[in-house]
């Protein structure tokens, strides 16, 4: 009887691996927004609203050369959103480069 147990199990382990969809990959791509920033108040902005958008990764804000560098899942937002969300805090992109 334990044999039959231990059979039964083995299959059930066995069994829910092989049938275990792969993960599909991450596709984190890059990008460089010129934007008009001009002070750390619009920075700081940019630092409270963009990082919580869906599927970012990284974002890094330099204000001497007025870029946004954002990193996000492609597969959870894209350019034109993150343009939009731009907008939504009143800070104008002027251009995105994509890495």
């Amino acid at each position: 009887m334990k044999k039959l147990i231990a059979l039964f199990a083995a299959l059930a382990i066995f069994g829910g691996v092989a049938t275990a969809a792969p993960k599909a990959e991450k596709k984190i791509a890059t990008v460089v927004f010129t934007t008009d920033l001009d002070c750390h108040h619009c920075a700081q902005k940019v630092m409270n609203t963009i990082p919580y958008e869906k599927g970012i990764k990284d974002v890094q804000v330099d204000v001497p050369t007025k870029t946004v560098t954002v990193k996000f899942d492609e597969a959870k937002n894209s350019v034109e959103s993150l343009t939009k969300a731009f907008e939504s805090i009143k800070v104008k992109v002027v251009k995105a480069e994509k890495k």
